[in-house]
C-alpha cells in the first residue's frame, strides 16, 4: 500500500546528466537511490526522507531537491527496507572465506619473483584504453564496455604482477577495486546492470591469494545470476610475490 501524497521537499535526479557513478547510493542514509539501467533512480518516494545527503557526492550535479507532490516519507518502510538490505549483504559475506591475513606484514626480495630485476628491463607501452577504471566510478552504460573482455581486477594486483599490462589488460575493459573496504552490495549492483546491458563476451577476474579477495569473484558469480546471463568466466589468482598461483575457467 502506498503512502499518502503531499507537498514536501524530494530528490529529483537528472537522467541527461547522471552518469551512473553510484557516489549518490553510497551517500543515502536510507537506501532511496539504486542504480537502474546506468542511471540513478529513487526506489520509493517514501524512502526519501528530502535531507540531500546525496547532493555534494554527485560529481555530475545531477541531483537537487525539489518541492512537490510525493508520498509522505515513511520512516518505518525505511527501516524494513535498511534490514532488507543488511540481510542481502550478510548473505554476499557469508559467501566469502572468514578471516584475512591481508594486512600482515611481509617483506621480499624482488628479484625472487615470477618478474625479477633479472629479467632484462625494457619500456611498455600502457595497455589501458580507457577512464575511469575504479569499479565506483564506472557507469554501466560507459560506451568502452558494450561487447568489451572486461578485466575485474584487485586495486593491489597490478602492483604485485609487473607484465599486468601485457598479460591481462590488453584488448580488455578494466574494472579495479577492493572488496575489503569497498561497498559489496554496491559492487553486486553495479556489476548486474552491466552484465544485463553491456552485453560482455568474458569476464577475467584477478585477485590476489587472499581470503578477502575472493570477494569479487564471488560478486562477478552472483551478479551473473541475478543478470541471467552466462558469461566465460576465468579466475587468476597471484602471490604477493608476483606469482600466478591459480588460473582456471569457471563456470558462471
Amino acid at each position: 500500500m502506498k503512502s499518502k501524497k503531499a507537498l514536501r521537499k524530494i530528490v529529483q535526479i537528472d537522467e541527461d546528466l547522471c552518469s551512473g557513478c553510484g557516489e549518490c547510493v553510497s551517500a543515502c542514509a536510507e537506501g532511496a537511490i539504486q542504480i537502474v539501467d546506468g542511471k540513478a533512480r529513487l526506489k520509493s518516494e517514501s524512502y526519501c526522507d528530502g535531507l540531500g545527503a546525496c547532493l555534494g557526492e554527485c560529481p555530475q550535479g545531477a541531483i537537487r531537491i525539489v518541492e512537490r507532490e510525493a508520498e509522505e516519507f515513511d520512516p518505518e518502510a525505511v527501516t524494513c527496507h535498511q534490514m532488507e538490505e543488511e540481510m542481502l549483504k550478510k548473505t554476499i559475506k557469508n559467501l566469502l572465506p572468514a578471516g584475512c591475513p591481508s594486512n600482515r606484514i611481509q617483506t621480499f626480495n624482488p628479484s625472487s619473483g615470477e618478474n625479477s630485476a633479472e629479467i632484462p628491463r625494457k619500456k611498455t607501452p600502457s595497455a589501458l584504453a580507457h577512464w575511469p577504471i575504479q569499479i565506483r566510478l564506472v557507469p554501466p552504460t560507459a560506451p568502452f564496455l558494450k561487447g568489451a573482455h572486461l578485466l575485474v581486477a584487485a586495486d593491489c594486483t597490478p602492483v604485485a604482477y609487473a607484465s599486468f599490462h601485457n598479460d591481462f589488460l590488453r584488448e580488455k575493459a578494466v574494472m579495479i577495486g577492493c572488496p575489503k573496504f569497498d561497498d559489496t552490495h554496491l559492487y553486486l549492483q553495479k556489476f548486474t546492470e552491466i552484465f544485463k546491458t553491456a552485453d560482455i563476451k568474458s569476464v577475467t577476474v584477478v585477485v590476489m591469494a587472499v581470503p578477502c579477495c575472493q570477494g569479487l569473484l564471488v560478486i562477478a558469480k552472483k551478479a551473473m545470476e541475478l543478470a541471467g546471463k552466462n558469461i566465460l568466466l576465468e579466475e587468476i589468482t597471484l602471490s604477493p610475490k608476483g606469482k600466478v598461483v591459480k588460473k582456471e575457467r569457471i563456470a558462471a
